[in-house]
């Protein structure tokens, strides 16, 4: 069989090529969209209670197991257990001293309001103390009444001040990780400075290093 000029002409037209040229530059196109950046598009309500170890950073299951240990053993200590009126404490910092950057904040925060369950314990709030104050200078400025505005010399004192620290220590080897915490409480006793209870958690999970693919 024998081609002709014209039907070679016919099988490589402009068009033909056109078409192959228009697919490829879709494959490259393709190729780049599944290769871009990525984004979290869609998500969904999840149990706070469930295990979080999505990384190996301090995340809200460690916070709520180091409290929920931590304020069972206060509780339970005598100074509290045996009081006979709720004792007020005061609940102040805690040190960071991990290498990370976590919200020491929010932890001492879940620890007041666990200590507050059952009424066996009241407060005194260390952070309103500014507001407290510009609320008496208003208060005596004339716009109140004298029988609901209120002065210096009315507040109770803290009997407690609970604070403490957060500690880490991080391992390699190989392809293995290991990621300890220890969260240290004390609860000190503000007329003798006298530490009444002290307790710790410990933490320590095991990470394994995977090739992560596109």
């Amino acid at each position: 069989m024998k081609l002709s000029l014209s039907s070679f002409k016919t099988n490589c037209s402009p068009f033909r090529s056109m078409t192959v040229l228009t697919a490829l530059v879709g494959l490259v196109a393709i190729g780049a969209v599944s290769c871009g950046p990525k984004a979290f598009v869609r998500g969904e309500y999840d149990e706070v209670e469930k295990e979080n170890n999505l990384n190996d950073l301090w995340s809200e299951t460690d916070m709520q197991k180091v409290v929920a240990d931590l304020v069972a053993s206060m509780i339970g200590h005598h100074e509290i257990a045996n009081a006979k009126r709720p004792p007020i404490v005061m609940v102040t910092k805690l040190q960071n001293k991990t290498s990370e950057v976590i919200d020491t904040q929010s932890i001492m925060d879940m620890v007041r309001v666990e200590l507050s369950r059952g009424g066996r314990v009241s407060f005194v709030d260390k952070e309103a103390r500014e507001d407290v104050a510009a609320e008496y200078e208003y208060q005596n400025s004339g716009m109140m009444s004298e029988e609901t505005k209120k002065g210096k010399g009315g507040q109770i004192g803290a009997d407690y001040i609970v604070n403490g620290r957060l500690d880490s220590i991080v391992q390699e080897a190989g392809k293995d990780k290991t990621v300890y915490y220890k969260v240290t409480l004390n609860l000190t006793n503000l007329k003798t400075n006298v530490i009444v209870w002290t307790d710790y958690k410990q933490i320590r999970k095991k990470y394994r290093k995977q090739s992560v693919g596109l």
